[in-house]
């Protein structure tokens, strides 16, 4: 195959929202030798017409100008959408925006519709239709991607196959929310800030079942277990003294630290375990676990067993930040389900069901940026 007719066999594919997820989505399309970044969708009016490869932060345009006119863009027929738009606080305008996506044939990623992530126990009122509209219009929906999706589904699964026995299986998120630029979400949803008589809605009961459930039931439907129930705890502690970060200032006696479980429950006991371990500052809740080596923020699978098997990730990005390193994980993940999703027949897909595909034509790859870099300077010179 030519090198033209291998740019022209490629998916073209969109990317709605700009933010944490959107700007990671943006690099990853872009890196992807398989994948065309056709279009930018964005609310915010100050970013129309600001070209992507400048909201990404790459260094270098890709002559992809960001649009607000979501139904021109669509229109255009792309074959794969990614979709970063929060659903957090707007969930019905983001179901409504990916069935407008899928009823137009095109091919939809996206971690913004929690109940999805385990669809064979969605609840119909929502599975349904959106199944239909995908089969109708020809197209998939893969959702999956919070904290980070793969390391609540796929990859404690594939550690199993390294044990002989497995007493329990825990999923952890440890992170230091003052590097997490999200104010809202971090002050309303997950309620760092606000009084500790009142209940985050992120910790509401239900809702963690809501958003994380899915993932403890995929797990143990891999592992061929039938979970008694689902069970939650919280743990939320004040901040000692007041401190001020970059999304400003948090009170003494306000919420400093957040500590949940979403229980997966055998016979009686936590077998399959996520947990989320939240501060907004490194000195609250010392006794809580940290990342191993005292950064910002890791994600950690632990397989209590024989053997012991613990692993830690550690990812940056956007200047050495570990919630865009662990955003940038969850996007490409996404993004690099776009080929095989594509090729497969029209449905609702899950994590388990899309395979992980190797960065084929990807090695090496920073090197090409920083020429493309230099040389869009010197053009620019």
């Amino acid at each position: 195959m030519s090198s033209q007719d291998s740019q022209d066999s490629r998916i073209a594919t969109v990317v709605w929202g700009t933010g944490n997820m959107g700007r990671a989505a943006i690099r990853a399309v872009a890196a992807h030798p398989g994948l065309e970044l056709v279009d930018v969708i964005v609310n915010n009016p100050d970013k129309v017409g600001k070209d992507a490869g400048d909201l990404a932060g790459l260094g270098y345009q890709l002559g992809v100008a960001a649009s607000s006119d979501v139904e021109a863009v669509l229109d255009r027929s792309p074959a794969a959408l990614v979709y970063t738009a929060s659903g957090d606080i707007r969930p019905d305008d983001a179901v409504a925006d990916i069935q407008q996506a899928l009823r137009a044939g095109i091919t939809v990623v996206t971690p913004s519709v929690y109940p999805l992530y385990d669809p064979r126990n969605a609840p119909q009122e929502l599975l349904d239709p959106i199944r239909e509209i995908a089969q109708t219009g020809g197209a998939s929906l893969l959702v999956t991607g919070i904290d980070p999706g793969w390391g609540n589904d796929i990859l404690p699964v594939i550690l199993t196959g390294l044990a002989s026995t497995i007493d329990q299986i825990r999923c952890q998120e440890i992170f230091d929310y003052s590097t997490y630029d999200q104010p809202d979400a971090v002050r309303y949803l997950v309620g760092f800030g606000q009084p500790m008589d009142e209940v985050p809605p992120m910790v509401a009961p239900t809702v963690p079942t809501m958003v994380w459930g899915g993932q403890v039931r995929m797990i143990a439907r891999a592992l061929g277990v039938t979970l008694d129930e689902v069970r939650e705890t919280v743990d939320r502690v004040p901040l000692e003294a007041t401190v001020t970060n970059a999304m400003g200032t948090f009170d003494a006696g306000t919420q400093g630290g957040l500590r949940f479980e979403v229980q997966g429950i055998v016979d009686g006991e936590a077998l399959i375990i996520i947990e989320h371990i939240t501060r907004i500052d490194a000195g609250v809740a010392p006794d809580w676990p940290s990342p191993p080596d005292g950064g910002a923020g890791a994600h950690k699978v632990v397989l209590e067993g024989r053997p012991r098997i613990e692993v830690n990730i550690e990812a940056t990005d956007e200047g050495g930040n570990r919630a865009a390193g662990g955003n940038a994980t969850a996007a490409a993940r996404l993004v690099n389900s776009i080929p095989w999703l594509v090729a497969a027949a029209p449905g609702v897909y899950d994590a388990f069901d899309v395979p992980l595909s190797p960065a084929v034509g990807r090695l090496g790859l920073t090197a090409q940026i920083q020429s493309q870099q230099q040389l869009q300077q010197g053009q620019n010179s």
